[in-house]
């Protein structure tokens, strides 16, 4: 565990640009300003960044003193083994490429191989994987809107990470006040010694993010940066009355995410609901996620040409009907959507069932499958329950007594409900 120094005294403004640039930098503090400002105009102007402590947050903490390095994959997909390249803002020859990367607004990868994060040597690595990587700032920025963190509040983030979200929730709501756990003490550690660059004391724990942490409870807010099956019972306990805490539920596509809210009464009543969303996190260590490969694909993209073609005037819902989606991939799991295709595409990795649906002349849909899944009729199957259901776009999530926890719209002989898994698993973070 890492903990907040004892007598680090509490802040009542919070610092801008507390840290001074390196010796020998070539970028002043103003580049990197402007570099912050950029970020942040671009997030206004795609409509996820509004006026408001986020955003001055965003324009204050110098990403460059949070995260010294980054790496950036230099291979190739498909070629194995991977090729790295550790990036350092101490090396001259990296800042360019790195002031970029930190405010390009994508993720950022952190860590390789659960290495330790402090005192690594920069420079290429081959092979391995990337164990740790930031949120897209844009998915960050709009959750932590909807948090709506005040300052004063007592706040659980879930999944250190890079400690971008500890850090605006610093800046926000006072650092004595914020508590950040994760399961990896090598990122813990470096999260501790970089806010404390940035003049932010906060507390810092390694544990098991779905036991959150007693120790600081109760919590105004609980943010958590990584995809859970289900709301653990330790977060809704350790909700303080009026409080809120928010987590991506999935199941095991990424395809089809659901932000959880789950809100504390003041007294005492805990209230919880899902909405289907565009984007979430990714899952957390030990919530294995299906995906599509490129070998699968290709099979899809053979068969097209050689399945029979049906054709049919019931078209699937919407993109945009995300309440059907994730209902589908609730109902019928195992189904992963191939976003990077310009018509539907749905594959059951398990099974290697898939399907394609092209939209043709006179409302005419084409449909080729292979697999003993049919997809169609399960997404079918699944539309007309939903619509039965009053086509929610909101689903209320029950978080029962004796482990029970389900999923529900609409009441009656046409209610649409589904239970989730019936254990707090996925105890890993997803870093920020």
């Amino acid at each position: 565990m890492a903990s907040a120094q004892d007598g680090a005294p509490e802040r009542d403004t919070a610092p801008a640009d507390p840290a001074e640039p390196e010796r020998g930098c070539t970028h002043a503090v103003g580049d990197t300003a402007a570099a912050r400002e950029g970020m942040v105009a671009r997030l206004e102007e795609a409509g996820v960044l509004r006026l408001g402590p986020v955003r001055e947050a965003l324009l204050a903490i110098r990403r460059e003193v949070l995260i010294p390095h980054a790496y950036v994959r230099r291979s190739p997909p498909g070629e194995l083994p991977p090729r790295w390249d550790l990036l350092a803002w101490a090396d001259p020859a990296d800042r360019d490429e790195l002031l970029a990367l930190l405010h390009g607004g994508e993720s950022v990868l952190i860590q390789h191989s659960g290495e330790q994060v402090l005192g690594r040597i920069p420079g290429p690595r081959s092979g391995g994987v990337i164990t740790s990587m930031t949120s897209v700032v844009g998915m960050t920025a709009g959750l932590l809107q909807e948090l709506d963190l005040r300052r004063g509040q007592r706040v659980l983030d879930i999944g250190t990470g890079a400690a971008v979200t500890a850090a605006i929730a610093c800046w926000i709501c006072g650092d004595r006040n914020v508590v950040t756990l994760d399961r990896d003490a090598h990122l813990t550690e470096a999260a501790q010694a970089r806010l404390a660059d940035l003049g932010y004391w906060p507390t810092a724990v390694t544990g098991d993010g779905a036991e959150g942490w007693p120790g600081g409870a109760p919590y105004e807010r609980i943010f958590v940066s990584y995809a859970v099956p289900r709301v653990p019972h330790a977060w809704v306990g350790q909700l303080a009355p009026g409080g809120r805490a928010m987590a991506t539920l999935s199941g095991t596509s990424p395809s089809w995410p659901g932000l959880a809210i789950v809100t504390a009464a003041a007294d005492g009543r805990v209230q919880g609901e899902v909405r289907p969303v565009e984007f979430g996190h990714r899952p957390g260590h030990g919530f294995e996620r299906l995906c599509i490969t490129r070998e699968f694909l290709g099979r899809i993209e053979a068969g097209e040409d050689t399945s029979r073609l049906v054709h049919t005037r019931t078209a699937p819902p919407p993109d945009d009907a995300r309440g059907f989606w994730l209902a589908l991939d609730h109902l019928y799991p195992g189904l992963v959507r191939n976003w990077g295709a310009d018509h539907l595409v749905i594959g059951a990795p398990v099974c290697g069932s898939w399907l394609t649906a092209r939209a043709g002349e006179s409302g005419r849909w084409s449909l080729a499958a292979e697999g003993p899944r049919d997809i169609w009729e399960e997404i079918q199957s699944v539309a007309a329950l939903w619509r039965a259901a009053g086509a929610p776009s909101v689903y209320r999530l029950h978080l029962g007594d004796h482990d029970q926890q389900w999923i529900s719209a609409g009441s009656g002989t046409t209610e649409l409900s589904w239970p989730l898994p019936g254990s707090d698993t996925a105890d890993g973070e997803e870093a920020r």
